[in-house]
C-alpha cells in the first residue's frame, strides 16, 4: 500500500468511499444528512484539505484522509479494507507527514473513537453539535506532546 496525493479525478472514487464508510460507521446521520453532505464534501471540502489517499499495489484507492492546519479533517476506509491497516497508515502519514495533533469524532462513532485513542490521540472537550449545528455532539482528541512531531 502506498499513500499519496490525491488528484481531481479521483474524488468520485473518494466520494463513494466516504459514502459506503459513512452507511458502515455512522447510524446515527439521518439519510437527509448524509445526502446534504455529500456535495459539499464533493465540491467543497475535499479541496479545502491536503488530501493523501491509499492504494493498493495495483492503484485501487482503499482510503483517503485529509488535513487542514493541524487537524485531520476526514479520514475513511472502504469497509472492504476495514481492519486490514488502511486507517493506521493514513493517520501515521497524517502525524509524521502533514502535521497532525488533532482530530474530531462524533460521540456517537464509538468505531472512530476507539481507532484514535488507540492511536494515541486523547479526548480534551466535548462540544454538543458538530460542524453544521446539528445535534451530533463532537469530541475534540489531541495527540499528547510526547508523540507530536516536531
Amino acid at each position: 500500500m502506498k499513500i499519496e496525493p490525491v488528484e481531481k479525478k479521483d474524488h468520485l472514487r473518494l466520494i463513494e468511499i466516504w459514502e459506503a464508510a459513512v452507511r458502515a460507521t455512522h447510524d446515527f446521520l439521518k439519510e437527509s444528512d448524509l445526502q446534504a453532505l455529500k456535495p459539499l464534501i464533493l465540491n467543497q471540502y475535499f479541496d479545502a484539505v491536503d488530501l493523501k489517499c491509499a492504494r493498493t499495489p495495483d492503484g485501487v484507492i482503499m482510503g483517503f484522509c485529509g488535513v487542514h492546519d493541524d487537524n485531520i479533517e476526514m479520514l475513511f476506509v472502504s469497509p472492504d479494507a476495514r481492519g486490514k491497516g488502511v486507517g493506521s497508515a493514513l493517520v501515521h502519514y497524517a502525524i509524521h507527514f502533514q502535521g497532525a495533533r488533532k482530530v474530531d469524532v462524533n460521540e456517537q462513532n464509538e468505531q472512530a473513537l476507539g481507532f484514535y485513542l488507540y492511536s494515541g490521540f486523547s479526548v480534551i472537550s466535548r462540544s454538543p453539535l458538530d460542524g453544521q449545528g446539528k445535534p451530533y455532539p463532537l469530541l475534540h482528541l489531541v495527540l499528547p506532546e510526547s508523540l507530536v512531531i516536531k
